[in-house]
């Protein structure tokens, strides 16, 4: 493990009593939902006059609805107000749930069983915009990863451990479910203990006036994701995802009993399949990413959901079988397919959403986290409503199988991830470094702290290939716009791809005034906005590998736009297919892996930059020996 391993976290008191916390709190809201949808499906006729469908639809959309109407009030509180204290009054509140619970599950009352699933909805919505909001507040920036990571992995283990006992606890022969009950109360007790135990974290926006308009504030928290293009569309990606999950997950015991002929033990060993494999993309992503916000693994995570989740259709059988149980399922033709394509959907999907929580997390200010989450947690209920609604439309109307309706959802998933990327092209410029970084070269980064986490800021650098652009912004985690050389900007095949990284041109004045002048505008534009501006102040690629003299560019920029310069030293990157060593035929990688290193030194402030400070730095940063 590394000195920066996510389990680390599981030790530390800033976090541990926070991951007790939810993923009891996850385990016991799919204990009750579960034994009582057991209990729906063996008692409901004895019981009360609605039938079967018609009970779990009903349950389905009261647990549902509260994150429709409250999402937008309880994220304003987990801004307002100092959030461990909030979390220990939620614990209690599940507490007096559970008791209400006891006495529905006593009396046989389904009207109150019902409205203890609205309440726990209810419940599940003032703790949702906590639980993510809080968790820049108490991880390090390098932990936020690992951090989403484990959050996500506790939650699925947790709903999938609720999803087993409930329905078993809710079997167990007695006078009433007095099993489902006392484990209720049990679990809810030891989350509001670990509650306890959470440290005090800080309120974000204390002067915020709360909005008791539940409706006008939630128009209010959409249209501030509308003004922030990156972060509403991870929302998206993020809602799609339950979208896509909620379409398997939901259909996995239709199809273990009515396509595959099985029991309720190889419909959990299905269930923990998917669960399985999310919980191993979510705790491999901070492997993957070095432990920072690699969105480049978002799109590997929607290609994978794509290709498995068609996988599934060819996989499935084509009519009813009657395995009875798991190892009547393994004598099935394509059952490896079928484990393997279950597996993999979560890992890819482990992929998928945990960079996009991060993402959310970092590019959102502190004093509207909390309120962004709950937008968050809006869409997600809408988009699981839609999923429900098509798989009805599409199983009832139009009669199609389980196994179409899993193809039909992953072909939808190429459409809306053309969408996402097209709109966000960062997302897919991250994955094609990533993967090129990956497949060809092997990475040494120094110095990446430097980089200021917020503000405008000049990153400058030593120019040796036509990818150095494509190299710094995979590096760093801020999202970064380049000036480039026009006729590099132009290079064949690669055009396409810096365009997308919202790189532009530039020229010298006599090359081409009218770029030029365009160029300086758009750097004005970054710094005023507060970004980061990516320059190369020799002003093209070596063609020997050593340094060219620094131009006098950014020093006029920064008198005009006072902002730190980190100078940035580029190394061993002489020599490969993409410098400008070799021509034509010659111009081919000669070893993959090709160790590179990436020092990144400390901001030179901005009254002190001048041309020859950064070249200076440059060179010494980058040494004889690169």
């Amino acid at each position: 493990m590394s000195d920066h391993s996510q389990f680390k976290l599981l030790g530390r008191r800033r976090f541990a009593p926070f991951f007790i916390t939810q993923s009891l709190g996850a385990f016991n809201d799919n204990i009750f939902k579960n034994g009582l949808a057991a209990l729906i499906v063996f008692r409901s006729a004895e019981l009360i006059s609605l039938n079967t469908d018609q009970l779990v639809n009903l349950s389905a959309m009261l647990f549902i609805l509260p994150f429709f109407l409250f999402s937008a009030l309880f994220g304003q509180f987990a801004d307002k107000f100092e959030k461990s204290r909030q979390i220990r009054l939620i614990k209690l509140f599940e507490i007096i749930i559970m008791v209400l619970a006891t006495v529905g599950f006593y009396y046989d009352s389904w009207p109150l069983l019902l409205g203890v699933l609205f309440l726990l909805g209810f419940q599940s919505t003032t703790f949702g915009p906590i639980k993510y909001g809080m968790l820049p507040q108490i991880l390090h920036p390098k932990e936020l990863v690992g951090g989403n990571a484990l959050t996500e992995t506790g939650t699925f283990v947790a709903i999938l451990a609720g999803t087993i006992l409930g329905p078993q606890l809710a079997g167990v022969e007695a006078d009433w479910p007095v099993w489902v009950a006392a484990a209720c109360l049990l679990v809810a007790v030891a989350g509001w203990l670990a509650s306890r135990a959470i440290p005090m974290i800080p309120a974000t926006a204390p002067e915020l006036k709360i909005n008791w308009n539940i409706f006008t504030e939630s128009v209010r928290n959409l249209a501030y994701l509308r003004q922030h293009r990156v972060v509403l569309n991870s929302v998206l990606g993020i809602s799609w995802f339950w979208f896509f999950g909620a379409t398997f997950l939901v259909q996995i015991p239709s199809y273990t009993y009515n396509l595959l002929g099985g029991d309720k033990n190889l419909m959990s060993f299905l269930l923990g399949l998917f669960i399985i494999g999310i919980s191993v993309g979510s705790l491999l992503c901070e492997r993957l990413s070095r432990n920072k916000i690699e969105i480049g693994l978002v799109p590997l995570g929607s290609l994978g959901l794509t290709i498995f989740g068609i996988d599934l259709y060819f996989a499935s059988p084509e009519t009813v079988q009657q395995v009875v149980n798991i190892s009547g399922f393994f004598a099935l033709e394509h059952s490896g397919r079928i484990v393997f394509d279950l597996i993999m959907i979560g890992v890819f999907g482990g992929f998928y959403t945990v960079p996009l929580y991060a993402l959310i997390q970092q590019r959102t200010p502190a004093e509207f986290r909390s309120r962004v989450i709950a937008g968050n947690n809006i869409i997600n209920a809408l988009l699981m409503v839609l999923s429900a609604a098509m798989a009805m439309i599409l199983l009832g109307n139009m009669g199609f199988s389980i196994p179409e309706l899993f193809l039909v959802t992953a072909v939808l998933n190429i459409l809306v991830g053309a969408y996402i990327f097209t709109v966000v092209p960062e997302f897919f410029m991250r994955f094609v470094v990533w993967m090129m970084m990956k497949s060809i070269y092997r990475i040494k980064v120094v110095g990446l702290e430097n980089i200021p986490e917020e503000g405008g800021v000049i990153v400058a650098s030593n120019h040796v290939s036509f990818i150095d652009p494509l190299l710094l912004g995979g590096i760093i985690t801020r999202p970064l716009r380049y000036a480039m050389y026009y006729k590099i900007y132009e290079f064949p095949g690669l055009r396409w791809l810096f365009k997308a990284a919202k790189a532009f041109p530039i020229a010298s004045k006599k090359e081409d005034p009218e770029i030029l002048s365009a160029a300086y505008r758009r750097m004005h534009e970054i710094l005023d906005e507060g970004e980061v501006l990516g320059i190369f102040p020799e002003g093209l690629i070596t063609y020997d590998g050593s340094i060219n003299p620094f131009r006098k560019g950014v020093e006029k920029l920064v008198r005009e736009n006072p902002v730190p310069v980190v100078p940035v030293a580029i190394c061993n990157l002489w020599g490969s297919m993409f410098s400008r060593k070799d021509k034509g035929l010659k111009r081919r990688p000669r070893k993959f892996w090709q160790k590179i290193e990436v020092i990144i030194g400390t901001p030179i402030p901005a009254d002190e930059v001048t041309s020859e400070r950064i070249e200076a730095e440059v060179r010494k940063l980058r040494g004889d020996a690169c």
